[in-house]
Formats: C-alpha cells, structure tokens, sequence
C-alpha cells in the first residue's frame, strides 16, 4: 500500500491511483476523465474526502469547505479525528476497521465540529478505495449537512409533543371554518372524541350564555388583527356550559395568506364558578341570601336613574324590628337568625318583582320601592310590610311577634344621591321609634336641611372657636356733655377664613340654646379681662370693659364660680370695672333666682346693665326686681326719634323711668350729631353709636382715645345750661 497524493483543485498533482470511487467508473468515451469527475466533485455541495487507512486525510473537496469551515491546505494530512467530537473518537476505529474489511458504511448519521466549534449534524457514506490490483489503500467519504433537517425534525417532534400533552385543548381550523385537528385535551375538555369534531365547525360548541354578538366581535377582531382572546362560554357533549379562556390567532404564508387558525382553550370553569361565589357572597347576605348594602346601593342609583327618565317615585324603607332583642336573649341567637329569615321571606312576598329589599345587618332590613305614581301607592305597600311583620312567627317550637318601625324617604321629593337617601330613611326610621313603635315615619327635607344647616353652623363656630378665629372689637361710650370717655363695650367678631369679618348678628342666633353660647360667653370674658387689665396697666384706670351675657348662662347652675374664677385668672383687672350686659329679651325663667345670682356677682365686685330696654315686655319688672346700675336705650328708639314721635316720647319715658329708679343711663344708636342735642336735650348725657365711634380694634382704640373730641354743637349745648 502506498500513499495517494494530492493537492489543490486543478493542479497537476492528483492521486495516480483513483482517490475517488467515481474515478474507478470513467466512461472511456469521455474525454478527459479525471478532469471531469474533478469538476463533478468541486461542484458537489456535500464534502467529499479521501483518507488513508490509518485516517489521515488525502484529499479535501470545496463541499467538505463549505460544510466545516476548514480549507484544503488546513486539512491535508491531518488526523480525521479532528471534526470529531471527543465523546464520538471510538466511531473512527469502528469506521475504519469495516474499511479495511471491505465493508461501507451507508448513511450514517452522526455530529461533527466545524473549525468554529460549532457541532453539525451529518449523514456520512464510507467506502473503501481499491487499487489496481484490488488492494484496500483507503476510503472515500461522502458527508452531507442535516443539520437544517434534524432541528426541524426536532421541532416538529416537539411540536407533536407539545399538541399531544399539553393540558391546554388545540384545535386547528381551515381558513372556511372547518375542524381539521384536535389534541387530547381538547377532547377531554369537550367530551368531543376526535372523529366526533374533525370536519365540523366550532359552532357546535356553542352555548346559550354566549349570544350571536359575542361572535360576531370575535369575527371581527380576528379579519382585522388576525388574533383574539377573552373569556368564552362554550357547551360540552353532555350539553354542560362551561367557561374557558380561549386565545386564537392566524396562521399565514409568506404571501399574508390565512392557511389556518389555531385555537388555544383552557377550561377555567372551577375558576369561574369560584368567583361567582365570591361575588354573590359580596353582593348577598350569607343568612337570609338577600342583596347587602353594596348591591342594594347599585340598585338605588339605577332606580333614582331611572326615575329622572320618567314621572314615577322612588321608595327608600328603612325597617328595624321592635323587640327583636327579647326574641334573641329568651330563645338564643340561632332562634334570632331563624326569625330573620322568615321575616325577609314575608317581607319579600310582599313587594313586587321590581322591588328590591336588602338586609342592612342585625335586624335591619331596607327596601327599594320603584315605579311608585303617587303617595297612596307608596303607603299601602308601607302597610302590608307593616302587617306581615306583626304576624306570629313560629321560631323553635314557639310562638313570637314582633313588630317593626319604618323610615321611608322618598325621591325626588328628597332630592339627594342614593347613600344620602339611605341615611335619611334611617333617620326617619328613628323618628318612628321615639313615636311608639310598629308605625312608618316620613322624613322631611326641608326640616332636615334647617337642621342640617344649624348643625354645620354650629360645627364651623366650634372649629372657628378651636382655631383662634375670634376676635373682640371695642365700641367707645362717652359723656356727650363733658367728653368723657366712661368705657367700652366688648364686641365679638368672627374672621371667617371663607366669609371674611362677621358681626354677632351672622352666627350668634345659631349658637341660643347650645353649649356653644356658653363658650363664646367664657370666651368673650376671659379675653375682655385680658384687656382690661392691660389697660389698666398703661394707666387707663377708669376705662370700664362691658361684656354681653346671654341670659340662659346667667341662669346656669355655677355661673358665680365661673365668673369668679375667671376674675382670679386676671388679677390686675378690677373687677370694679366689667360691666356684664343682660338683654332685656332674655327669657329668663325666674326673675327672682336671677335677682340672686347678680347680687352674689355684686359681692365679686362686677356691675350689671341690662341692655336693648324698652323692646322687651317686663321694662318696669327689670327696673324693679333686677339690681343692675345701668339701662341702656335701644338704638332703634334713638334712630328714629328725630323722625317718629312714638319713637321719641318712648326715650324720653325711659329716661325719666331711669331718673326715677336711680339707674345710670346710656343711649345707643347716636349716629348722627342731632341725635347727641337731642339726648343732651332730654337728659342723658352718656352715648354710644356710630356717630361717637364705630367699634374697632384694641390697638386703634388707644389711638382714638388720644384724638376723640366731642363735636363743637354738643359742647355749645352743655356751656347754655
């Protein structure tokens, strides 16, 4: 044996003996042999190599390039072992020894590495090579890539795979809508044996909690996307709907061409019938299976909707029963819940299919009634409910009764939003409780919004009150004869953030008859004494401080305490110089305890006036039983004296009713200067009004001190007498 040489393609050096089994079987009517079987290898796309019998390589064509990466002067005379992998080393001896046997190897397939690393998959024909004298002197090797061909062999597996277990049913469906395969799943799904499905259309799944329009949409979504996915209701072979999550898409060529759809279908039935529960045990009540508060409230806004639509009513009950609490404590809880259940089964019997009724909790109960027309209708429905609820009920073998007190707020009459239409039936139904029991109670809206606007009222002066948003403005009283400034009045006043600067007359009438009254009094008190002794402090030692007081606090048990411990609090404010100012309209309940309050307030060392007189209708009681020092004029009698004699003739009585009693007299509403000669001209000499000061500001009071002159005419008046 000797061995074969060789060289490049087309050169001179070529094996002498044939190197290629296809040099062996040269036509001999062919020109130039060896040069066309040459051509015929360098042209083969598959590799096509010569090795000696110790697996060397002799021969290296293009093909064997292109497929391994390595180029025939790379490759001439090494080991074949090296496109080998190291776990595939032991195929060369095996390979070889069939060589030296005289045997092929025919197709086998195995993995080869190219010069990259990369591991190929190759089909590979091994035949001996024979010289003239029929000696084996090598083998020539035919390798053809698979690689393309065993990844979509491998794909395909996979794919059959993945049809034939996945737990998701696959069905495949012709561009006309016809069955052409189904896995397993999906008929597992179904119920459907594959023959029973293949050909027919997926309408035959179709079920009756899945209307036309819904396919329709999947119709549509699929000619203009090309996919769709949601949640379907589908029916098995045993006519069962079930509900599954179901994904398609579109199967196209290389032109755009719809060849197929696939289906994807997952049976989410234990899911979805899960979360039907969950929702009906979020939208009913677990004991009497009747709609809760969430699911009644989207009931209420559908009716109240639908109301705005047309003429009709809409009924809001708000039931609580009457001795449900006995039933509970005498026979026990169980015998309670029972009593409920036939209770909302009667109630339930008497309202009308479009009616809702609703367990609120406890022995609450609220009905919707819709499509009322007129008041009677509403009433009558009322009084059925009423009825059947004081009927007997036979709970654990005995006899109970019970009955039931019923709110009803009515829309559009209450023209509010459903929670408020709600919380005023619940109201009414309180109402109805305080009036006896077993009866219904109408809510009003306008009583309710004057009294829901007190109440906010009442809440924003409490807030005003707890942030600082109160202040005292003084109003200066003077001798218009002398010009002597006797004293200022302490008025409150609100810095609204929202409404600005208010007077009394803006809040104060919301406050009569609430705790709050007696907290502005306190209030107003602790910060006029406040003042007052600051003044006093800068030498102002004869200006007085006069305060309001309302006249029920004056009667409140402890208002003697209260004024003396306010009084302790500010020790450098004489009490000689607060003045507390009662109305002459207070109602005061017993003039007499009155009488006695204000001479323990005399021991204290405080003066009273008693203000606004003449408008009440007890003046000459006041001035008699009432130990106050001063009577102030009402300003609505000095306003208008110029003008109106009855108005005229009632200031001159007071003040000769206050000469009379010995009592101090000051006059408000001096507003211009006439008004100051006219009071000048009938005797009182003291005034307060917007013609002497308006009421201002500690701060600018003590400036206006320094500058007040009493006007020329009023001092020209006092130099003629």
């Amino acid at each position: 044996m000797h061995e074969s040489k060789t060289g490049h393609a087309g050169s001179a050096h070529r094996p002498e003996t044939a190197v290629c089994p296809a040099e062996a079987f040269v036509p001999p009517n062919i020109a130039s042999a060896p040069e066309h079987f040459l051509a015929i290898v360098e042209s083969s796309d598959d590799a096509i190599v010569s090795k000696t019998l110790d697996g060397r390589i002799s021969s290296w064509n293009a093909g064997a390039t292109r497929i391994f990466g390595y180029s025939e002067q790379d490759m001439l005379g090494q080991p074949m072992l090296k496109l080998f992998p190291p776990e595939r080393v032991a195929e060369e001896d095996f390979i070889l020894d069939k060589i030296r046997h005289g045997e092929k190897v025919d197709h086998y397939e195995t993995e080869r590495v190219r010069c990259d690393g990369k591991r190929i998959h190759v089909s590979v024909s091994v035949s001996p090579v024979r010289d003239a004298g029929g000696r084996i002197i090598g083998a020539s090797k035919i390798a053809r890539d698979i690689t393309a061909q065993k990844e979509a062999s491998a794909r395909l597996r996979l794919t059959a795979s993945v049809f034939s277990h996945s737990s998701e049913g696959i069905v495949i469906v012709d561009p006309h809508g016809r069955i052409v395969e189904v896995n397993d799943a999906f008929c597992l799904i179904t119920g459907y044996a594959r023959h029973e499905a293949v050909g027919r259309t997926p309408d035959m799944f179709a079920s009756s909690r899945q209307g036309p329009a819904e396919f329709a949409l999947i119709l549509d979504a699929l000619a203009q996307t090309g996919h769709w996915q949601g949640e379907a209701w589908s029916r098995r072979q045993d006519g069962e709907s079930f509900a599954s999550l179901v994904k398609i898409s579109a199967v196209r060529n290389e032109q755009g061409q719809t060849q197929n759809y696939v289906v994807l279908v997952s049976d989410v039935t234990p899911l979805r019938r899960h979360q039907e529960t969950l929702e009906h045990l979020a939208h009913f009540d677990a004991l009497t299976d009747l709609p809760n508060r969430l699911l009644l409230s989207d009931r209420l806004v559908q009716a109240i909707n639908a109301s705005r639509r047309s003429d009709e009513w809409v009924a809001v009950l708000y039931l609580d029963l009457d001795g449900f609490k006995a039933v509970n404590d005498r026979l026990g809880h169980d015998a309670g819940d029972e009593l409920l259940v036939l209770l909302a089964r009667r109630i339930s019997a008497q309202l009308r299919d479009t009616d809702t009724l609703a367990r609120m909790g406890g022995d609450e109960f609220v009905a919707v009634l819709v499509g009322l027309r007129n008041h009677n209708e509403c009433v009558q429905l009322i009084d059925r409910v009423l009825r059947v609820c004081t009927e007997p009920f036979f709970v654990k073998d005995e006899t109970v009764q019970v009955s039931a007190s019923i709110g009803v707020a009515l829309y559009p009459q209450d023209n509010v939003d459903a929670e408020q239409l709600i919380r005023h039936a619940d109201r009414a139904m309180y109402e109805a409780k305080q009036a006896g029991k077993n009866r219904f109670h109408l809510f009003d809206p306008d009583l309710h919004e004057r009294a829901r606007s007190r109440s906010e009222q009442l809440e924003d002066i409490a807030r005003g009150l707890r942030g600082n948003e109160f202040e005292l403005f003084y109003q200066p009283k003077v001798n218009m004869r002398s010009g002597r400034i006797t004293g200022v009045e302490a008025l409150i006043r609100w810095r609204h953030p929202l409404r600005g600067l208010l007077a009394p007359a803006a809040f104060l009438p919301q406050t009569e008859g609430h705790p709050l009254a007696a907290d502005l009094d306190r209030w107003v008190l602790d910060r006029a004494l406040a003042q007052l002794a600051r003044w006093h402090a800068r030498g102002l030692t004869q200006l007085t401080v006069s305060v309001n007081l309302n006249g029920r606090n004056l009667q409140q048990r402890g208002f003697v305490e209260t004024l003396a411990a306010a009084l302790a609090s500010h020790p450098d404010a004489p009490p000689a110089l607060l003045e507390l100012e009662l109305l002459e309209t207070s109602a005061l309940d017993d003039i007499n305890d009155v009488a006695v309050v204000m001479q323990d307030c005399h021991r204290l060392g405080v003066r009273f006036a008693v203000d606004d007189f003449g408008t009440g209708y007890s003046s000459l009681v006041y001035l008699k039983r009432l130990p106050a020092e001063t009577i102030k004029i009402d300003r609505s009698f000095v306003r208008d004296m110029l003008v109106d004699r009855d108005d005229r003739a009632i200031v001159q009585g007071i003040i000769g009713l206050a000469h009379a009693f010995g009592r101090e007299l000051i006059a408000e509403g001096v507003e211009t200067i006439e008004h100051g000669e006219a009071l000048l001209a009938m005797g009182c000499e003291l005034g307060q009004g917007f013609g002497i000061a308006r009421p201002m500001p500690a701060n600018e009071l003590e400036s206006w001190l320094q500058l007040w002159q009493p006007p020329e005419e009023w001092r020209r008046s006092a130099m003629a007498e």
